[in-house]
């Protein structure tokens, strides 16, 4: 009798378990082969090979049980972890971990993965040791990675394929120098392994005509971001930053929301610069006592994923009294909802493509 209740509770459960099932996984494993691009001068002694490495993925794919896995075409989530090496001794090796997220196009047959995530470098620069790798200034920096390639999965029982190209990009954004940083363009090859027996059927149960309609009022944002980074002066310190932003903005559908707004920065290590410049170039016309604040204006755009968005700003410098990097900057990072009105972000504030810092931030949602 105990036998018995404990199969049907058993069965009981699994049949339980199979009808809430709203999501499967699968791991893939991928080598990958390529180069470093020269996108600066000075890291082009360190440049001697082909670097190579191997990205590892787990990955959970997506139905449309939540209206936002149907808006962005069912994609998947999950982790990754990268080994590289870089073919320099002077460099070292990389090793990632990163979340990702998968999209697809072209019937599901093309996918296009972003990545993020945090590397440590077994040889960072030491200006008694190791003072010519000057693209990785610190053990433990920032690193991003896309991926495109077409993929075929169940090829062969739970096996698929995939393979294409990759760009993998590693720096520590300015946190401490030197941060000249590398982009490596590969290409890769891979293989997929699906965890599930079970293959779920697709949802499709959002008006889309609704989601387009959707608006809402203008809102409005208040951010405290801070950080800390270092000029690039080898040894020069590294020093807290401080930005308060104010920006509104109005959401025009489900995924979209355009923003308009200001910042005020306090980057101490412009005052350091400064006072640096002003003494070992006494030319330059500075007297040490310029104003190391600055104030912008910015337009942005945030693209909703879930409670997850991705913000996208470019701003102009209004109040500039000391020239560094130019007056136009950019902002590219994410933020995070945990409640109704107030959310996280980690974003990425640079002059083009030279980097001045990370952020993370705290705000409200008006």
């Amino acid at each position: 009798m105990r036998q018995t209740l404990l199969c049907v509770f058993c069965l009981v459960f699994s049949f339980s378990f199979a009808q809430d099932k709203t999501h499967t996984s699968y791991i893939d494993v991928n080598y990958f082969r390529g180069n470093i691009a020269l996108h600066n001068d000075e890291i082009l002694h360190l440049i001697k090979g082909h670097p190579e490495g191997v990205i590892l993925g787990w990955n959970k794919k997506t139905y449309g049980f939540e209206d936002w896995e149907q808006r962005y075409n069912f994609p998947d989530y999950g982790v990754s972890f990268a080994y590289q090496n870089m073919k320099n001794p002077v460099l070292g090796n990389n090793y990632a971990l990163y979340a990702h997220y998968n999209f697809y196009f072209l019937n599901r047959n093309l996918m296009f993965r972003i990545g993020q995530g945090m590397v440590y470098n077994t040889n960072p620069y030491d200006r008694e040791t190791n003072f010519k790798n000057v693209a990785f200034g610190s053990t433990f920096g920032s690193s991003t990675y896309v991926m495109l390639n077409y993929k075929k999965e169940r090829v062969f029982d739970r096996f698929g394929l995939q393979g294409g190209f990759s760009l993998i990009h590693y720096s520590n954004a300015n946190v401490k120098s030197p941060n000249n940083g590398t982009n490596s363009i590969t290409f890769n090859i891979g293989l997929t392994y699906n965890l599930d027996d079970q293959v779920l059927e697709y949802q499709h149960t959002i008006n889309k005509k609704q989601d387009q309609a959707f608006s809402e009022p203008i809102k409005y944002n208040v951010v405290f971001r801070t950080g800390i980074n270092e000029s690039d002066i080898v040894g020069s310190g590294q020093y807290a930053m401080y930005v308060v932003s104010a920006y509104a903005d109005k959401r025009i559908n489900k995924k979209s929301a355009f923003q308009l707004g200001t910042d005020v920065f306090f980057s101490n290590f412009l005052k350091e610069l400064i006072y640096y410049k002003s003494i070992a170039f006494p030319d330059s016309g500075l007297s040490g006592d310029e104003d190391h604040k600055r104030i912008g204006v910015f337009a942005g755009h945030e693209l909703f994923v879930n409670r997850t968005s991705l913000i996208t700003q470019l701003g102009y410098y209004v109040y500039y009294p000391f020239d560094f990097e130019g007056r136009v900057y950019t902002r590219l990072g994410l933020k995070r909802y945990f409640a109704k009105k107030w959310f996280g972000a980690l974003t990425l504030k640079s002059h083009g493509a030279k980097a001045e810092g990370v952020e993370l931030g705290i705000g409200v949602r008006l």
